[in-house]
């Protein structure tokens, strides 16, 4: 693995929020080069040049902070293009302002709380993604624990949501529980909490769709490694 590979394996560790999906496979990182010193550049990109700031203040950030973290690299300069909060974003990031620091006079509290909002949809949505197929097999899923599915992508994944918000992961945890609060979901309430998650990974999945035709239209290059990676 070059060194090059490593900051792009980072880098799939950053999603977009709202899609929970890695910025690589999105096809958000335009460009990244990495010198034989260790100075890595990064560029990002973004479906459209009004892309929600809070969203896109996010992934930079998270880009920056992921590949700071990596033991050969010496600097490190990420920045967001072709969007009209870019020059607050960089200069925010690169100067770890904070979102508030970064929109001085416009922002009034720090992304923590979105973030935490958006992970709570990506357990929702993967709730649902794990028990369609276990009620397409006649399987109910009301009071089954972790251990009681099959092991899978989709099951690892929503537990590494569900570890993010502190909710219970283990073997013995409920499969289904409230995203907020991590109680088990009974019967009465498990037909509205799994319409729930079903509404919410269409949305998602329809929402990622429109996000990558858009980005394919406005650039018609792949992103630095969607295709290694997608």
């Amino acid at each position: 693995m070059t060194e090059r590979d490593r900051v792009l394996d980072a880098l799939g560790a950053v999603r977009d929020p709202e899609l929970d999906e890695p910025i690589t496979t999105l096809g958000f990182v335009s460009t990244c080069v990495v010198s034989a010193a260790g100075d890595v550049v990064v560029r990002l990109r973004l479906p459209t040049y009004f892309c929600a700031p809070n969203f896109a203040f996010l992934m930079v950030a998270d880009a920056y902070d992921v590949v700071s973290a990596l033991p050969a690299v010496r600097s490190v300069d990420v920045a967001l293009e072709d969007h009209f909060a870019a020059a607050q974003i960089n200069a925010g990031v690169a100067a770890r302002a904070g979102f508030v620091g970064s929109f001085a006079g416009e922002a009034a509290a720090e992304l923590d709380d979105l973030r935490r909002t958006f992970v709570q949809k990506a357990v929702l949505a993967g709730t649902d993604t794990v028990c369609r197929p276990l009620v397409a097999a006649g399987i109910d899923p009301v009071g089954l624990t972790i251990k009681d599915v099959p092991p899978s992508p989709e099951l690892a994944r929503l537990l590494r949501r569900r570890t993010e918000l502190g909710l219970p992961a283990g073997p013995d945890a409920p499969l289904l529980v409230d995203a907020g609060t991590g109680a088990a979901i009974d019967r009465a309430a498990a037909a509205r909490h799994l319409g729930l998650a079903r509404l919410t990974r269409t949305g998602v999945e329809a929402n990622t769709g429109i996000c990558r035709g858009m980005l394919k239209h406005r650039y018609a290059e792949s992103g630095a490694g969607e295709e290694e990676l997608g």
